[in-house]
């Protein structure tokens, strides 16, 4: 068995970014940006009324001024402001050649081509200077998840089409005669395959694009034909048949049909029988049958792998802590990542911790992590965690 960081430094060294496509601007939330972008023009592109008011040469208190002409967004004021003179200006207009500030209209009063200044002015000058948000050039860097702010940032900078990561193509293979799935009728020795149907979900919230592969029986045929069908894939995940007994067909038939072993076995619970490595061009993990252990191995395992494969860094899940709100016990010689759930005193790790309750996982929100032959901890302790909501 190896560590849980020497494991995910040996699929950092299996894995790597994958190439860039070009997407619309509309299309593009959510992904990552592979290459920097720079702005085409100066936003905003000329000096602008931050505020309803007058643009002015200069605004005395009191003072009496002819207004000559209104500039409003996206029609301006052609001519110029001279001393003694104002522009009816709104939020958003190009500033007149001339105006050195802009007066709001609460500080002026108007009788018809005339306005009267208030005898207290407000001391801003309520203009937004050309190229005060960014300039032509200026760039939004590459290797950062877009977000909507993003999406709007662009959009100003006028960029319509935008470089990403290609999605990797994750095939995912649950292997077992006693699976079937969702809306079947199990036989009387058969359970539902769970673990794929979340791994998708995780795996889609990522940014990758899963595929959902046949169940493959415990035949030599039936595995061979899965991976027929997982051809192209940038991933290959198999559920279940990892470990060495008689019916764990994954880890007795796939070294024949190409997998090249990176590892086996992780020094962690839930998730112990887990193994990667090559499969031709594609990255191969094997996962634990048990459904918690799979989707705990996704946490831990997948989601750092498919971050590196869209271009993020290569690091581990994010871990945070917090205080424990009830004593733990000492930990064992493996890793333990604890399904918790937060609460206003601290995290409570729940009392059932089997690999098979699906229903405690479901009610958790964090994962405990425990390192190995970690003395017991009392109340108020910190550890650290992983969210998985």
């Amino acid at each position: 068995m190896i560590p849980v960081a020497e494991a995910l430094e040996r699929l950092f060294a299996l894995a790597r970014p994958l190439g860039v496509e070009t997407v619309p601007l509309l299309q593009s939330n959510g992904r990552v940006l592979a290459r920097d972008v720079a702005a085409v023009r100066d936003q905003p592109p000329f000096d602008s009324s931050a505020m309803d008011g007058y643009a002015v040469r200069e605004a005395t208190p009191g003072a009496r001024l002819r207004v000559i002409g209104e500039a409003a967004a996206g029609h301006g004021f052609a001519g110029a402001v001279s001393a003694g003179e104002a522009v009816r200006i709104f939020t958003g207009a190009p500033v007149p050649e001339g105006a050195a500030r802009i007066v709001i209209q609460e500080d002026t009063r108007r009788e018809g081509d005339w306005i009267t200044l208030a005898d207290r002015l407000d001391s801003p000058a309520y203009i937004r200077p050309a190229g005060g948000d960014f300039r032509a050039g200026d760039p939004l860097r590459a290797g950062r998840v877009i977000g909507p702010n993003d999406v709007a940032l662009m959009a100003a900078m006028n960029i319509a089409q935008v470089p990403v990561t290609r999605r990797p193509v994750v095939a995912l293979i649950s292997t077992g005669d006693e699976l079937v799935m969702p809306g079947e009728t199990p036989g009387p020795d058969q359970i539902i395959a769970s673990n794929t149907l979340g791994l998708h979900a995780l795996l889609r919230d990522l940014g990758a694009e899963p595929r959902l592969l046949p169940i493959a029986r415990d035949t030599e045929a039936s595995l061979r034909a899965a991976f027929d069908l997982a051809e192209g894939a940038d991933l290959i995940v198999t559920i279940g048949g990892a470990s060495v007994g008689d019916h764990d067909i994954v880890a007795n038939l796939a070294p024949e049909l190409g997998f090249e072993q990176s590892f086996y076995k992780v020094a962690m619970r839930p998730g112990k029988p887990l193994m990667a490595g090559r499969f031709g061009a594609a990255v191969m993990i094997g996962l634990p049958g048990n459904p918690v252990s799979a989707m705990v191995c996704g946490h831990v395992f997948l989601a750092p792998v498919v971050r590196l494969m869209l271009g993020l860094a290569a690091a581990p899940a994010p871990r945070a802590s917090a205080p424990i709100a009830e004593d733990l016990p000492e930990n064992g010689p493996r890793e333990h990542y604890m399904r918790a759930r937060m609460t206003g005193d601290g995290l409570v790790a729940f009392g059932a911790q089997d690999s098979s309750l699906l229903s405690i996982l479901s009610r958790a929100d964090a994962l405990i992590i425990r390192p190995p032959k970690a003395p017991a901890l009392g109340r108020g302790a910190p550890v650290e965690y992983i969210a998985i909501r």
